[in-house]
């Protein structure tokens, strides 16, 4: 049931504030894209340089997504209690310190370690992020804006592969991923220092009984003075019920926790897994240096800034059509395109790998995937537990969401280039295909009778 504050900031107009507060949630998105490609080009610099073998490699890759998941859950539950404004801060200050420690890493295990604890920050600031923008922006802007955040994750992945083919240019050493690893502290800072000045959420507020806060922050976004007698305080008692994990598998709202939680981790299985190894694979299919590590690196690292421009596109796609479908049916569309997408991938493997026929493919195959993966599920998991979790456990729901989809990239992330030696990419990438298949069918399934949430989606079109 909607309050009072609902309706005000329902229905306020857009504002500059409103543009701020998204512009910073949606940079702290950025970062995340960042780190998720960067890895991935410096990935091969690291196993030369450090001697590492393709088990730890794997470990490398996925120490940040595991601690992604452990950011996601624990300070996704922790902003449901202190609020969205200090969070917003403190989950990037993790990611500025070991971020330069992982510059200077002396060992695997070293590098490991202060991977994972950078994690911590990227992951929590998906459900910070998520349920900042659900509470604040116009209902007619929220869809539109919360997709739009998330999409500068695709931004962030384009910086990454201009920061690491420059680094590799600029530096041209093996030694040169300790650069790459390190920079991404430069954004985080300047980020840090714009979210300052950034307000609490008003419904949160009104959750806690702050009424007079809640009020006051109110009237920034709205556009005039809202007085404290206006808001009406959601009818649970929010001390007791908000950020519990055992309510998201209760009643209606298991329903919901499956929605969210198994589509995204079988997603991010695909989109981890061959979006941090877009470089390899593409070494490896089509597009080869003099054969040295730092050649391969270059030229591969050139082919994936082209490939992954159509992220862009994808999350612009997404854009254009978040509002015109169901956004489970935008899920499921998009999870069978991507599966075709790697089947195609996979048949490139049937011809000679400098072959023109090879090479079509292998860009064909990477276009559809990255296109419908930002058009459909990459946007529409970030955007469904927002949309369905009611204020109390939204944050909590999207961190438990967020944690699901870490878990599939950590699955993918680890076991990817172990499998890819072991079975070779023609096997791998149709088990991958198969996954996306069956998270359509999971959302098909699951969104039976699913409907939008309390004030922030209420009265909208199932999703």
């Amino acid at each position: 049931m909607g309050t009072q504050l609902d309706t005000l900031l329902n229905e306020a107009p857009m504002t500059n504030k409103h543009w701020r507060v998204w512009l910073l949630a949606a940079t702290g998105i950025m970062l995340d894209g960042f780190d998720f490609f960067i890895i991935g080009v410096a990935s091969p610099l690291i196993a030369e340089d450090l001697g590492a073998s393709p088990r730890q490699i794997g470990l490398v890759s996925a120490a940040a997504i595991v601690g992604a998941i452990f950011g996601a859950f624990g300070l996704g539950r922790l902003t449901d209690r202190i609020g969205r404004k200090l969070a917003f801060r403190l989950d990037l200050g993790l990611f500025v310190v070991f971020a330069l420690l992982s510059g200077v890493a002396w060992s695997i295990p070293s590098l490991i370690a202060f991977r994972f604890i950078l994690g911590i920050g990227v992951g929590a600031d998906y459900p910070i992020s998520a349920a900042y923008i659900a509470e604040i922006a116009p209902a007619r802007h929220r869809v539109r804006l919360l997709v739009g955040a998330f999409s500068f994750q695709a931004v962030g992945q384009v910086l990454g592969a201009l920061v690491g083919l420059t680094i590799l240019i600029v530096f041209d050493s093996v030694s040169s991923w300790r650069y790459m690893l390190a920079f991404g502290a430069v954004p985080a800072v300047l980020i840090i220092l714009l979210r300052r000045g950034v307000p609490e959420s008003p419904k949160w507020l009104a959750a806690q009984g702050e009424h007079e806060e809640a009020a006051e922050v109110a009237s920034m976004f709205v556009g005039h003075k809202v007085e404290a007698s206006m808001i009406q305080a959601d009818t649970e008692d929010a001390a007791e019920t908000a950020g519990s994990y055992r309510e998201l598998f209760q009643g209606g709202l298991r329903r919901l926790t499956i929605l969210t939680t198994i589509p995204w981790f079988l997603m991010d299985i695909a989109t981890y897994g061959i979006g941090v190894f877009t470089p390899v694979i593409i070494a490896t299919l089509a597009i080869q240096g003099d054969g040295s590590t730092l050649s391969d690196a270059i030229s591969s690292t050139e082919g994936a800034v082209f490939i992954d421009l159509f992220l862009i596109v994808g999350f612009a796609v997404a854009l254009v059509l978040i509002t015109r479908f169901r956004h489970t049916t935008m899920q499921i569309a998009g999870f069978l395109a991507m599966g075709l997408g790697l089947l195609t991938l996979a048949f490139s493997t049937t011809f000679p790998e400098d072959s023109m026929r090879s090479l079509v493919l292998v860009f064909a195959g990477f276009i559809v995937f990255n296109i419908c993966m930002n058009a459909g599920p990459n946007s529409t998991t970030f955007l469904l537990p927002a949309e369905v979790f009611p204020t109390r456990v939204r944050a909590t729901g999207h961190g438990l969401a967020t944690a699901a989809g870490k878990t599939g990239a950590a699955v993918g992330v680890f076991f990817f280039p172990i499998l890819e030696a072991d079975l070779g990419l023609g096997v791998l990438l149709p088990l991958i295909a198969g996954g996306c298949v069956l998270a359509a069918i999971v959302t098909a399934v699951a969104r039976i009778g699913v409907v939008a949430s309390d004030g922030v989606f209420a009265g909208q079109s199932p999703p």
